[in-house]
């Protein structure tokens, strides 16, 4: 086993230095996001790469796992990270802010959720604290559904129920996959039964079924204030210095929950549609949001970020 983990660790570093070495001999004036294969992050840093580059910079995004992406930023090989999930990813992350390698730079985010979760006629029942579930532990068949096994979220209720937090013993966790999950809640919604999830948002289940998240999550469970997460952009030591324009434009570039709740629902409807095509056709509908992303910001050369980002957009079908 130490053998396997010695030789998982050398890879995972010639893996870092294969993937960004190529990138550096391209140009060391690249603006280099790296990203995780997550929708959210993937939109968010796909539409990050589109404006630079209507700015003219050249930008590029090269998607890794969260560990690489973190050792990429310490060693310069990379500069913008977006998705950087706290608490959750806190683990990870922590070692290079201590260190001062890596910068939490900004917060693209706030108000995302990951907790339990229930239809709105639920909880306008009277089911909106973990304490509670017990009290009406009949009406939900003593169930609580989850996604894939394996899933973070799965093990956390199985915890509740394993240690009979909340009084939960008699609770059973039904596993599933994401879109059965789903399935499975909209069912019961058109019968107006009961039932508990888990929730989490930005995704498109906010805006397919009415639902409400539970109150009641502490630090044993899905984390402190009921499960609520603020996703921030991370940059390298150094990096807003060296480009004070594209930090400025970095401090603008947030995202409101409900928007990326949109863009899933699109990416959803049309799987057709890539992450960025779903984000730039909610962008172009919503002028009032890349407006405040490019307040201040220039092109490279100097000039409005403003106008020359509205030119690129007028020039899409």
């Amino acid at each position: 086993m130490w053998f396997i983990k010695k030789m998982r660790n050398a890879f995972t570093l010639t893996l870092v230095f294969i993937l960004f070495a190529g990138t550096n001999a391209i140009s060391k004036e690249t603006i280099r996001f790296v990203s995780v294969s997550w929708t959210g992050v993937t939109v968010k840093t796909e539409l990050g790469v589109l404006i630079l580059k209507s700015l003219g910079y050249d930008a590029s995004n090269i998607m890794v796992s969260v560990p690489i992406a973190y050792k990429a930023m310490e060693t310069k090989d990379a500069d913008i990270f977006l998705g950087y999930w706290y608490p959750s990813m806190t683990t990870i992350a922590e070692k290079y802010f201590k260190k001062g390698t890596v910068v939490n730079f900004i917060a693209n985010m706030p108000g995302a959720k990951y907790t339990l979760a229930a239809p709105s006629y639920v909880v306008d029942g009277g089911l909106k604290n973990f304490s509670q579930l017990t009290k009406y532990g009949e009406k939900l068949d003593w169930k609580i559904y989850g996604i894939e096994e394996g899933n973070d979220g799965n093990q956390i209720i199985q915890e509740m129920i394993d240690k009979n937090m909340f009084g939960m013993k008699k609770f059973e966790l039904i596993p599933s996959s994401e879109a059965g999950m789903l399935s499975q809640v909209q069912s019961f919604v058109k019968k107006k039964k009961w039932i508990v999830f888990l929730g989490w948002k930005p995704h498109y289940m906010n805006e397919i079924i009415d639902m409400k998240y539970l109150s009641g999550s502490n630090g044993e469970t899905f984390g402190e204030n009921d499960g609520s997460a603020t996703v921030y952009t991370n940059i390298r030591k150094g990096f807003d210095t060296e480009h004070p324009n594209i930090a400025v434009f970095l401090r603008n570039f947030t995202f409101p929950v409900s928007m990326m709740n949109q863009i899933m629902d699109r990416l959803h409807k049309d799987q057709s549609l890539s992450p960025l095509q779903a984000g730039i056709s909610w962008v172009k509908e919503h002028p009032e949001i890349y407006k405040k992303w490019l307040t201040g910001v220039k092109t490279r050369d100097g000039a409005s970020g403003l106008k020359a980002f509205e030119s690129y957009l007028g020039s899409l079908r």
